[in-house]
């Protein structure tokens, strides 16, 4: 069995770590970690886990490592993550870094984007970034995989077939976006009260929103191969888990484009492009690692895309557990449901 450790576990991303690490059958959680929920049980905080490891004790982020801990995942906010993961590499474990501390080669886009320099700057140069179809041979000879934000997910995995064709204006595409509240993490914040937040939405996040660093950077590095602009617009709705993202394109054919895409994802288990025509819904994915994607051409030259993932699966602890499984040379699909809940 591998031993797992999870730093942030009682956060929400957390939670559905320590869900999904009970489903799978080559992972023991042996290590469980919280700052400010620190020597409580792990069921008196986690209700949801039932009888599972509810006796575990939360540490402080800087207890020792239980024995046996071959990897971890680190679900903690930005700045915080960067030294905890390198005391971690340096104890031999292979990590999985959910927060934003290692998705920026470009320590100026890192710098630009949270507003201060890189806490540890030269094990950017060790981290993979972890979008799983993208990166499986990368993923799988790295001791560090930068989980993706679940924006640029919900954005990159429709977008980067078609930046890789000759057939898109770069120039022109838009990214209007909507995430449901967990989003925000689990940390009381007035925004997020039910009297703030309920018959509500809410645009938040500009001029530009971090993410839009990560989409930009990554797009070019996977796709088009040159400096692109990706004007975004992220919405909070009240809704707890979900997150839907509407792509405005312009170029050539776009006829075309739904079988580059069909083409593309055709063998991948976590992604499901729609016939043409057809738009899938949050409420298809939601409880999956599921990417749905779908596209409308609007005439000879216009196309909207639109994607759906559950925000803190495929855009957070399921992707996380993907790319554990692929560090581990495990089944993909290991631990790991491409089906929803419904209703």
């Amino acid at each position: 069995m591998i031993g797992v450790a999870v730093f942030g576990a009682s956060g929400y991303a957390g939670a559905e770590l320590i869900r999904l690490i009970a489903g799978h059958p080559e992972m023991e959680l042996r290590h469980v970690s919280a700052g400010r929920m620190a020597g409580k049980r792990l069921g008196e905080v986690l209700p949801s886990i039932g009888d599972y490891c509810a006796e575990l004790i939360l540490a402080d982020g800087t207890a020792p490592l239980a024995d046996g801990v071959d990897l971890a995942f680190t679900a903690l906010p930005h700045g915080a993550a960067a030294a905890t993961v390198a005391r971690l590499l340096a104890q031999g474990c292979r990590v999985v870094d959910l927060s934003a501390d290692f998705r920026h080669p470009n320590l100026n886009n890192y710098r630009d984007a949270y507003g201060t320099d890189h806490p540890q700057p030269a094990l950017t140069t060790q981290a993979v970034y972890g979008l799983s179809e993208w990166q499986r041979e990368a993923i799988g000879s790295t001791n560090l995989v930068a989980n993706p934000g679940c924006y640029p997910t919900s954005v990159l995995l429709p977008l980067l077939p078609l930046l890789q064709t000759d057939l898109l204006n770069c120039d022109r595409i838009i990214v209007d976006a909507k995430s449901g509240t967990s989003g925000a993490g689990r940390s009381p914040k007035q925004t997020t009260l039910f009297c703030e937040i309920n018959e509500s939405i809410a645009a938040y996040g500009l001029p530009r929103h971090r993410h839009q660093w990560e989409m930009e950077e990554w797009a070019e590095n996977l796709g088009c191969n040159r400096p692109i602009s990706i004007p975004f617009t992220p919405h909070i709705i009240p809704m707890t888990r979900g997150m839907l993202a509407t792509i405005y394109l312009h170029g050539n054919d776009p006829s075309s484009w739904h079988a580059i895409l069909d083409q593309r994802y055709a063998d991948e288990p976590f992604v499901r492009v729609l016939p043409a025509g057809q738009l899938p819904a949050t409420g298809g994915v939601a409880g999956s690692n599921r990417c749905d994607i779908g596209i409308v051409v609007r005439d000879d030259h216009n196309a909207v895309l639109v994607s759906c993932i559950d925000n803190l699966l495929k855009g957070a602890a399921g992707q996380a557990l993907q790319n554990a499984n692929l560090m581990f040379a495990l089944d993909e699909q290991s631990g790991l449901s491409p089906l929803g809940v419904w209703p």
